[in-house]
């Protein structure tokens, strides 16, 4: 029954993050009113995405391929280590920066009460890392949730095994920000993180 593609289509549509009931309902309707074309073309591509993509094997980023297409650059500089919590965050940094070194993604952050320990992050396959002595600088860009800084402390630590140096993106007022619009924990942070000029 027709009802019952759509009500599949409204439930499957609600998986994604931040997607309820009305703006499932939106979206289905659009597809099937006004853009049947894209619609097909969406199912398509998420068909492909979902069978063909995977985790790197050297950085665990999402790709088609065994190894990504940064990992496989080979202007990229094996030196500089960026780890990151999820691939989202690696192309926030692509797109923001100029950044020429590698990453490593975590797929998460430490969470003990969650049941999410260190092998789940992948840690053994960034301590291979560190071993081969390429890496000269980890660049720490967690997210500054309690999580987010636990697991930094514990990649700071894992850094100095192997005489990496450590650094940590600076966090604090925004650009264009107001001090009197900047919540007390950030302006705090700010704070004790300020450099001289």
């Amino acid at each position: 029954m027709a009802d019952d593609a759509l009500h599949t289509l409204l439930s499957s549509l609600r998986c994604l993050p931040g997607v309820g009931e009305r703006s499932a309902q939106r979206m289905a309707l659009h597809l099937l009113e006004r853009d049947r074309q894209g619609g097909v073309a969406l199912a398509a591509a998420l068909k492909r995405a979902m069978e063909v993509m995977r985790s790197c094997q050297r950085c665990r980023n999402f790709t088609e391929h065994d190894i990504c297409g940064i990992c496989a650059d080979t202007q990229r500089s094996d030196a500089v280590l960026c780890v990151v919590e999820t691939p989202s965050d690696v192309l926030a940094i692509e797109a923001a920066t100029v950044f020429t070194g590698r990453y490593f993604v975590l797929m998460g952050r430490l969470s003990p009460l969650d049941g999410i320990g260190p092998e789940a992050l992948g840690l053994t396959l960034l301590e291979q890392r560190l071993e081969t002595g390429q890496v000269e600088e980890m660049i720490v860009a967690t997210n500054t949730t309690v999580e987010g800084e636990a697991t930094a402390h514990y990649l700071a630590d894992m850094a100095a095994r192997y005489g990496v140096r450590v650094s940590r993106l600076a966090q604090g007022v925004p650009l264009g920000g107001e001090l009197e619009h900047t919540d007390r924990s950030t302006l705090a942070h700010a704070f004790a993180s300020r450099r001289l000029v």
